[in-house]
């Protein structure tokens, strides 16, 4: 169980890139959250105040076969997923938004997925 001062820091590291990171219609915020099973990903103008697109481990358009979890492998599969469904709604170029995350592992193999499968960011 995480400790109430790496929430704190987590939450702190989150609002600090928030500051700074808003997206528009025509370059969306791609917003990352990583859970203890499942990754998420969401594409939000947040002028308007709506998601674009999203991909998930839960979502249907998650391969078939063994279910994806939230490590490298499976954030490699979900980045390109990610991709795939933004680039179906006209999406090409983004603004990163890693939730607080440190930009290692698990993010740093999504976000290069995400611009192998021809993202911008």
């Amino acid at each position: 169980m995480r400790s109430d001062k790496k929430i704190q820091l987590a939450t702190l590291r989150h609002w600090r890139i928030r500051k700074t990171v808003t997206g528009t219609r025509e370059r969306p915020r791609m917003s990352v959250r990583f859970s203890n099973q499942h990754i998420r990903v969401q594409f939000i103008d947040d002028v308007a105040g709506v998601t674009l697109a999203a991909a998930s481990t839960l979502g249907k358009s998650a391969p078939a076969g063994p279910k994806l979890a939230a490590n490298v492998a499976g954030a490699k599969k979900v980045g390109a997923i990610a991709a795939e469904a933004a680039k179906s709604k006209g999406i090409a170029s983004v603004v990163f938004d890693r939730s607080g995350a440190r930009y290692h592992g698990k993010v740093k193999a999504l976000a290069d997925a995400a611009r192998e499968a021809g993202l911008k960011f």
